[in-house]
């Protein structure tokens, strides 16, 4: 079960079969930092009910790698097969979010909990779901499949399938204010 996971997760990033060469690779040569984390989380995972001290050798592991690439996700978030993330930093999921197969994350995100409202808990996500860079998805919401959340779009309400949420079209307003946030200048 752990193989065919980890599996569909480096297909997302164009390598078909996993092999020693290619862990190598992953981890040694050419990092990539979410196929990297990803392969350490589903052994973290894996292991957690099989085998407590490799469980805690792989979560440390983790931890590290939490720090070291800017992502805050609990070993208990339940990601489907296939989840990809296109860039390291900035990536905050709440440990009892779902997330289905399939779906893409870019830098910037955040899938977190709301405790007042109407939409009290932690989103789910479907599949085949993108979420565009700095989006964030708050509250107990259900987010369908096939749906694009555009970037810097915050997400409150459910979002129906084949759907794409976008964030507000930009405002200028016709005054400069740079010089309160631009301090001390070498000009």
């Amino acid at each position: 079960m752990v193989r065919q996971t980890i599996t569909s997760d480096y297909k997302r990033c164009g390598i078909s079969k996993v092999s020693f060469w290619i862990l190598f690779k992953t981890f040694i040569l050419m990092p990539n930092p979410g196929l990297k984390f990803l392969t350490i989380f589903r052994l973290t995972q894996y292991f957690r009910k099989r085998n407590r001290p490799l469980f805690y050798f792989f979560f440390l592991w983790l931890r590290h790698l939490k720090v070291k690439y800017g992502f805050d996700i609990s070993y208990r978030t339940q990601i489907g097969e296939g989840f990809y993330i296109g860039h390291f930093g900035n990536v905050v999921i709440h440990g009892d979010t779902k997330i289905g197969d399939n779906c893409n994350i870019s830098q910037g995100i955040t899938f977190g909990v709301s405790n007042s409202g109407s939409h009290i808990g932690v989103p789910q996500i479907g599949n085949n779901v993108f979420i565009g860079p700095g989006a964030c998805v708050f509250g107990g919401i259900t987010i369908g499949n096939h749906v694009t959340i555009g970037a810097n779009a915050v997400v409150t309400e459910d979002v129906p399938d084949y759907q794409t949420v976008l964030s507000p079209k930009m405002t200028i307003i016709n005054k400069n204010l740079s010089s309160f946030y631009i301090h001390n200048s070498i000009n």
